[in-house]
Order: structure tokens, then sequence, then C-alpha cells
């Protein structure tokens, strides 16, 4: 019997829509890297480009535990001497909140040409409108963490 491998011309992506008020940083992050690397389809190959894109709303309301709000510091570098620039979970929460979820997505995907395509499927916004996005033009699937495995596995849910 031949081993099948699976072709990326035959990949459909889907479209997730995740809501992120009083989610965790973390585990938010985790579950949207698997939904972008397709690892809860059965026959998942590493090598393979599966992904599907992912739409974050409401950003600003991400939570973290603990003292993370105080301590955890986000760097930047303008790559000038001097240029080393950093900020408190709650500073850049207040400027961009869209950025902590993109930079903790991007920690938890490989790196690389394949983990660059996966990022660019990525849509994160800050409130709940998104005036462009027609959701009857696509089939969308509307995640809500609450319906999580002890495994961490999504099951989308319909809208």
């Amino acid at each position: 019997m031949k081993t099948l491998f699976p072709k990326q011309e035959c990949h459909v992506p889907k479209w997730f829509v995740v809501d992120a008020t009083g989610k965790t940083l973390g585990r938010l992050a985790t579950e949207v890297s698997k939904l972008l690397r397709g690892k809860e389809v059965s026959f998942f190959t590493p090598g393979v480009d599966q992904g599907n894109f992912v739409v974050i709303l409401n950003a600003q309301k991400i939570e973290v535990s603990g003292k993370k709000e105080q301590q955890k510091l986000y760097y930047r570098n303008s790559r000038r001497p001097g240029g080393l620039k950093h900020e408190t979970f709650n500073q850049l929460k207040n400027r961009m909140p869209t950025r902590i979820i993109e930079q903790a997505v991007w920690g938890m995907l490989p790196k690389g040409v394949l983990g660059r395509n996966y990022y660019r499927r990525l849509f994160v916004y800050i409130d709940s409108n998104i005036n462009y996005f027609d959701s009857t033009e696509k089939k969308i699937q509307k995640i809500s963490l609450e319906n999580c495995e002890s495994q961490n596995w999504i099951k989308p849910s319909s809208l």
C-alpha cells in the first residue's frame, strides 16, 4: 500500500474567527498557531502548507496572569546606535494592542518560509468591527475557547 501524502494544491484553507475578550495571552496564541498551521486535520504534515486564515477580534481585551502587566517587557530596535526601546505590557497595550498577540503567535510559529506564510494569514483587530470584511462571502467558523478538550484542541462551532 502506498503512503498518502497531502498536496498543497488540494488544500482549501478555512477562515476562523476568535474573540480574545478575557482570554489569557499564551493560551490563545497556542490555539491560534495550531489553526494557522492546520494541525486540526488528521493528515497534518509539517512540511506542507495546510494552514488556515485566523481573525482575532477584541485584541485590547486580552489578559495575562500574575504581575506580567507591570513586569513583562517588549523590545524593539531601530538598528541605530542607542535605538533599543522597551516598554511594559500595559504601555504596549495602550499604544498598539494588536502587536502583543502578533508577537506571541509569531514566537510559536516555525521560523522560515513556511512560518512567514502562516503569519500572513493572521489578522488581529482592536475591536469587533471589521468594515471591509463580509462574513457571507466565505465560510467562517467562530471559535470559543470554552469548547476545548483536555488536549487543548479547538472544536469549531458554527456561527
